[in-house]
């Protein structure tokens, strides 16, 4: 009887009766999605965690769960459309509509999913192709987009997509830098000119340190000084960078640097020069060979030797290079399977340059500096017993001197 009367007074209501089944429904939905996901999802979730493989894990990640759980209330809601008849295409639509969001978004979750795999294979780990599953991406939410329009609209997909023909124009203007770094990034993975971890150099960026991320639109680095730098895909490939992945796979860095040598101090070397140099245990074998070497081909070619300038003669900046050759291939921390050089460059206003061009057996920077410190200390203490100057503007003290000399 009670249940009579109530029916015939919702009957008189309509629009309360619609009200209270709307409320029924949504209450009926959101008991459905609290126990998908709080329950269904839940014991998933712990399933998926007990196992071994780290693959589950990953591609049934709590975000892809959580917005799975999402679609459970909205099947709900579609099945008591019915009882909205005015209202249910649209009502339909709008669900659709959400259904294919959710749709794209699960779908986005796999894609992230798969490159997080493919970055943690020991194979692939250093070739990303975060680049081209963006792309990919981008192309799941245009279609995406489009179809949703299409449901809301009445329109068919292939109608639109004539439309959208038509302003390719604007379309390219919008994703122009999309366009460009697509392709910036298919130059990047076709010639492997960046990895995840490799150390670049872009001095136009600020940027000096480990590359991060590679991503469609940017690449990022962590300099040395711990700050980072984002830097466009494209320009990055337009304005031109050092990497140096290279000196880290041969395993050994590269020591160039130059000791200069002051004009006025080289000269030929005397018999005590010479004598005194029979000392030094790098160059003493040197010495003796050199020393016959002379005397014969002087001897062949009767040669006038009261004067300096006739004949052969050892000098002491060229006996000082190969003193420098035989003290750098007795270092152990040089790697004389690289190109090995001690060589005199062009004399310039700063005087001759010595040049040392080795490599040293380690990429660890802070170990390069030592060795790399380590020689030029001995060869600025070294030079003086060659009788040679290192070239040195003048400074305050030399000035001082000049005006007080020293009686």
């Amino acid at each position: 009887m009670i249940f009579n009367n109530i029916k015939t007074w919702l009957e008189n209501y309509p629009f309360i009766s619609n009200v209270l089944v709307f409320i029924g429904v949504v209450l009926l939905a959101f008991i459905v999605y609290w126990i998908t996901k709080k329950v269904l999802i839940k014991a998933v979730s712990s399933v998926v965690k007990k196992t071994k493989t780290q693959i589950d894990d990953i591609i049934l990640n709590e975000k892809l769960l959580g917005r799975i759980s999402y679609l459970a209330p909205l099947i709900v809601i579609y099945q008591f459309l019915y009882l909205v008849p005015d209202f249910s295409n649209i009502v339909r639509n709008i669900l659709n509509s959400f259904v294919i969001i959710l749709i794209i978004v699960v779908f986005a979750n796999i894609v992230d999913a798969f490159n997080e795999l493919y970055e943690k294979s020991k194979r692939y780990e250093r070739k990303p192709i975060k680049g081209y599953l963006q792309v990919v991406k981008i192309i799941i939410y245009i279609l995406g987009g489009i179809t949703i329009i299409g449901l809301l609209t009445g329109q068919k997909p292939w109608t639109i997509l004539t439309g959208v023909g038509a302003l390719t124009a604007i379309i390219l203007l919008i994703f122009k830098d999309t366009i460009l770094s697509l392709v910036a990034s298919v130059h990047i993975s076709a010639y492997d000119l960046i990895r995840i971890g490799d150390w670049i150099e872009a001095p136009q960026f600020g940027a000096d340190g480990d590359v991060t991320d590679v991503a469609l639109h940017t690449i990022k680095v962590q300099n040395f000084d711990k700050t980072i730098v984002v830097i466009p895909t494209y320009k990055l490939i337009d304005g031109g960078f050092r990497n140096w992945r290279g000196m880290q796979q041969a395993g050994g860095r590269r020591i160039k640097r130059s000791v200069f040598i002051d004009l006025s101090s080289v000269r030929f070397c005397t018999d005590k020069m010479l004598e005194k140099y029979k000392n030094f245990e790098l160059i003493k074998d040197y010495i003796v060979n050199k020393e016959i070497e002379i005397e014969e081909y002087n001897r062949k070619h009767n040669v006038n030797t009261s004067s300096v300038i006739n004949g052969r003669r050892l000098t002491n900046i060229g006996t000082f290079r190969e003193y420098l050759k035989a003290y750098l291939k007795n270092r152990e921390d040089i790697n004389e399977g690289f190109t090995f050089l001690v060589r005199q460059l062009t004399p310039g206003p700063n005087g001759i340059p010595i040049e040392i061009y080795v490599f040293a057996n380690t990429i660890a920077w802070a170990r390069y500096e030592e060795i790399q410190a380590n020689i030029f200390d001995h060869i600025f203490a070294v030079v003086t017993e060659f009788e040679l100057s290192i070239f040195q503007n003048p400074t305050g003290k030399d000035f001082r001197m000049l005006a007080n000399p020293i009686k």
